[in-house]
This record gives structure tokens, C-alpha cells and sequence, in this order.
């Protein structure tokens, strides 16, 4: 039973703290909600990092909370495509209003203490994204080849 009032106490605080981050504020007269993310990342670099610092955060507590190897994978990567798209100038202030990563990852967390969705390893998620980057990598060495042969 303590577990589970401590699980619930610290979902209902990253809750809270996710609503913050992505949607506390609105646009007047708009249905448009924007959070501290949005806000930081207008300060280039430092309010990035000062973004993921919170998310990553996020992911420990959860984490420690339970959290399964394959749905900490799929915030991880939720939190680095918030990271990656939202460090471009102005078009990433436009993406963090939008994609709401941490109310995405506290989704998943609810499903998954709720639903018992998002189980397993984390392999699931990060062998097909190894796999994808090996072809990549594959197709930039053959084109890069093909490119030296056909110059020579």
C-alpha cells in the first residue's frame, strides 16, 4: 500500500509539473496552450538544456517509480525529438507548443500503470532504430563510394 501512495504522489507531482512545462499558459482567445518549455526555448541553448534538464528529471523519477526498459525508451526518445526539433530557431518554439513531450511521456506512464500497457525491454523499441541507423550509415558509405568512383 505505501508503494502505491508514494506512486501516486509522485505521478500527481511529475503531472503537475509536466502541465507546466507544456501547456499552464494559453494564447487569449485561442485554444493554443503553451508551458514553460516554449518559453525557455526562446533563450537560445541555455533554455534548451534547461528543458531536457526537466524532462530528464521527469524520466528518473518515473523511472524509479516503475517505469518498464521499453517506456522509458519511448520517452527518452520523446524527450530527445523535443530536444533535437525544439533547438531549431523559432520553428522549434512552434514544435515545443505543438508535441507537448512531457505530457506524452505522462500519458504513457498513466497507460502503463493503469492499463499495463508499455511493458517489456526496451530492445523492442531500440533494435529497429539500430537497424534503421546501419542502413543509414550503410547508404551514406555506398553513395559516398559510388560518388569517389564516379569523380575518379
Amino acid at each position: 500500500m505505501a508503494i502505491a501512495v508514494i506512486q501516486n504522489k509522485a505521478l500527481e507531482d511529475m503531472d503537475k509539473l509536466a502541465k507546466l512545462m507544456d501547456s499552464r499558459f494559453r494564447i487569449p482567445g485561442t485554444d493554443i496552450r503553451f508551458g514553460l518549455d516554449a518559453i525557455m526555448g526562446l533563450v537560445p541553448g541555455v533554455g534548451d538544456f534547461s528543458s531536457m534538464a526537466v524532462s530528464g528529471y521527469m524520466l528518473i523519477v518515473l523511472m524509479r517509480n516503475g517505469a518498464s526498459g521499453f517506456l522509458l525508451a519511448r520517452m527518452v526518445f520523446n524527450v530527445l525529438l523535443d530536444m533535437a526539433v525544439g533547438s531549431i530557431p523559432f520553428l522549434g518554439d512552434i514544435f515545443d507548443v505543438a508535441f507537448k513531450a512531457n505530457t506524452k511521456n505522462m500519458r504513457l506512464m498513466k497507460q502503463h500503470y493503469t492499463e499495463g500497457k508499455h511493458t517489456g525491454s526496451a530492445w523492442k523499441l531500440i533494435l529497429p532504430v539500430l537497424l534503421l541507423l546501419l542502413a543509414f550509415f550503410t547508404l551514406v558509405i555506398w553513395g559516398m563510394y559510388k560518388l569517389i568512383t564516379w569523380i575518379f
